[in-house]
């Protein structure tokens, strides 16, 4: 092999083991060409094969990018419920489902199909009992507890569509996603646990319901037997109502491209996207990924480390894992707490075969050492895995031995909300790895790398330029919930005939694709996609500020961190203590995962003739990059930048 470039895992082909279900690159090759010249016969039968559907389909694929009505599998019913749960809970029952890893080490439940079918029916029930009916949201914002996944499954079964926000957003950024869906029902707990610490989420929901008439009910979970704000008439206890419900809901048959979910994303305008995901394409990619890109098989136990809040824990926590009918496991706590060997010692523990994880964990726990990976046994592991941002070929590299061992495949995936399921990955049995690489597309996605300027396809290996699909693909998102004009703008007006991923990239002289930074204004911090604007309008929003630009600079810990520039309104002047005070001001609007790194309270900012702050300018400094600014012509006031060099090399406030 070229160096660089890891072979497919020998542990994996030889005999005893589980055949992979792709054993070769041809086998690769032939499918994805299949996927991508005759897509309806493909998806047909993956379809067919993967889920069970109360009325069969017909019409396989409609719509384009361009008239932005893509359907899939239009006359067909299922319910994506019955499709995770029901089929596998009658022919396995006591096999076991959920694998719950509370906060605290030895904090385990676990649930058999047969279990799981019972608390999703009682939950089920519950919210019927509320008058929720299908296409009502429903907002669930909750800790990382059993319960989650429960009411998550609830909504698909009774049709209603649920919303889960993560349980780390503040009370602001909460308030702000339930009156977009409108939701009459809000499932929360009475506080979360997490790294040995309490977070008050009930309190946050009670907050973020103020001024709010639409919600009737508040759903709330005992967790820690905290007190907690009563609101009578409002406010039930899980544990009790569940009580009174009974244990089977029938599932209700939904149509393919009925809604399964809205999750909120962040957006450049700086509102929260409410991305809208359909029935049957979503679940059946979500399955088809975790069979495929993690050679899944029936008795493997896959542990997805993501927050449900996010569409990782969407994914491949409950949806894919569940509707192939295989164990899943959901993490409460953080990698470091009690010790940095809590990841290790889990897998260990459950005897887990996939591990998948983000590149910001990795990178910290490398740093920590590796005595803590080796007091434990990973020999079950098969594949490992990598998700939420582009992980760097270091921490690939350590990944692979010595947690891999030298013998496990490594999937570094890329993929986005809006994507629903992972989109460019090796395939265990078939592709070989190179550190810091995507690789290849999964079936059905055809990426093109296209000229920033003129939208041109770029054609041959050893291009560069920004990602998009020429197809659409069964798990893309259908919609921005009341918003599809914005839904149209943000990713397929772009380039038009297009999908737009926002990201850069490039191709190698294999074909492989590596994934470059946003070209957007996003931040991608530790995976978690963050809104320049959502930040700045928090910025602005405190009484001493005036203008404010924010930016992604490099971290060697998570990637990308958050840089703020802060100008102050006339007759303020600036005071000790103001910057941490503007960091905490961001932190309780949005939530900690948003805390900037920095603000510099600075007099200007550079800005073109038209009033453009001059984002990219910024980046270069923050990245001590001043040298490669290049023209800047164009600016209003080029004396700033010499003065915002100082001040960052000095770390004064201005």
């Amino acid at each position: 092999m070229a160096e660089g470039v890891y072979p497919v895992p020998e542990r994996l082909l030889q005999d005893g083991q589980e055949k992979p279900f792709i054993d070769s690159l041809e086998k690769y090759k032939a499918m994805w060409t299949e996927s991508i010249k005759h897509p309806e016969t493909f998806f047909a039968k993956l379809a067919k094969d993967l889920l069970s559907w109360s009325m069969p389909f017909e019409t396989v694929q409609n719509g384009s990018f361009v008239d932005g009505n893509v359907g899939w599998f239009l006359e067909g019913e299922l319910n994506a419920a019955y499709n995770c749960i029901d089929r596998h809970a009658f022919q396995h029952p006591d096999k076991v489902a959920l694998i719950h890893e509370g906060d605290e080490p030895d904090n385990v439940r676990k649930f058999t199909y047969d279990q799981l079918l019972r608390e999703v029916c009682r939950l089920a029930n519950v919210l019927r009992s509320f008058d929720v009916r299908k296409g009502d949201t429903v907002i669930i914002y909750m800790p990382m507890i059993p319960e989650a996944v429960f009411a998550m499954l609830a909504c698909a079964r009774i049709g209603a569509i649920h919303s889960v926000v993560f349980a780390g957003f503040s009370a602001e950024s909460l308030r702000d996603r339930i009156r977009d869906c409108g939701t009459r029902l809000v499932i929360t707990a009475d506080e979360g646990r997490r790294g040995g610490r309490s977070i008050a989420t009930k309190f946050i929901v009670d907050e973020a319901l103020q001024g709010i008439d639409t919600v009737e009910r508040v759903l709330v979970c005992r967790r820690t037997g905290a007190e907690v704000n009563w609101v009578q008439n409002r406010d039930v206890w899980y544990h009790e109502e569940i009580l009174k419900a009974r244990p089977y809901c029938p599932p209700m048959s939904m149509n393919a491209e009925d809604p399964l979910f809205i999750l909120y994303t962040s957006g450049s305008t700086g509102t929260p996207k409410g991305v809208m995901h359909s029935t049957a394409g979503y679940l059946l990619e979500a399955a088809a990924t975790v069979k495929y890109v993690f050679d899944c098989h029936d008795e493997d136990i896959f542990a997805c480390m993501a927050d449900i809040g996010w569409i990782t824990g969407h994914s491949y926590i409950v949806y894919g894992p569940l509707a192939l009918g295989v164990t899943t496991v959901l993490f409460e706590s953080t990698p470091t707490y009690p010790d940095p060997s809590r990841f290790w010692r889990i897998i260990d523990q459950h005897k887990i075969t996939h591990f998948y994880t983000a590149p910001t964990a990795l990178r910290a726990l490398r740093r920590l050492g590796d005595e803590w990976v080796q007091k434990w046994d990973l020999s079950t592991l098969r594949v490992i895995g990598s998700v939420g941002e582009p992980i760097n070929p270091e921490t690939w590299e350590w990944y692979y031995q010595k947690v891999g061992q030298s013998r496990c495949a490594v999937v570094d995936t890329y993929w986005q909300t809006e994507t629903g399921s992972i989109v460019i990955s090796p395939l265990p049995g078939a592709v070989a790895m190179k550190p810091g690489s995507a690789t290849v597309p999964f079936f059905g996605i055809e990426p093109v790398i296209l000229d920033p300027h003129t939208g041109e396809r770029l054609e041959g290996d050893s291009v560069s330029g920004v990602l998009a699909i020429a197809k659409p693909w069964p798990s893309m998102a259908r919609t921005l919930y009341n918003n599809h004009q914005r839904y149209m703008d943000t990713y397929f007006n772009v380039y038009r005939g297009y999908y737009f991923t926002g990201d850069g990239a490039s191709r190698d002289k294999d074909g492989y694709y590596w994934i470059g930074g946003r070209v957007d204004d996003v931040i991608n911090v530790s995976g978690h996609r963050l809104s320049t604007a959502e930040i700045e309008s928090a910025l602005v929003a405190h009484e001493a500020a005036s203008e404010a630009a924010v930016i992604g600079g490099h971290d060697d810990l998570t990637g990308q961190s958050i840089h703020a520039f802060c100008t102050l309104k006339p007759g303020v002047e600036s005071v000790e203590g103001l910057e941490k005070e503007l960091i905490l001001h961001v932190r309780r609007a949005i939530g900690p995962f948003a805390t900037p790194k920095r603000v510099y309270v600075v007099h200007d900012v550079p800005k073109t003739r038209s009033g453009k702050i001059m984002r990219r300018i910024l980046r270069k400094i923050v990245d001590n990059e001043a040298d490669q600014i290049g023209d800047t012509s164009t600016l209003a006031n080029p004396h700033v930048i010499q003065d915002l060099i100082k001040q960052l090399k000095t770390h004064i406030v201005a």
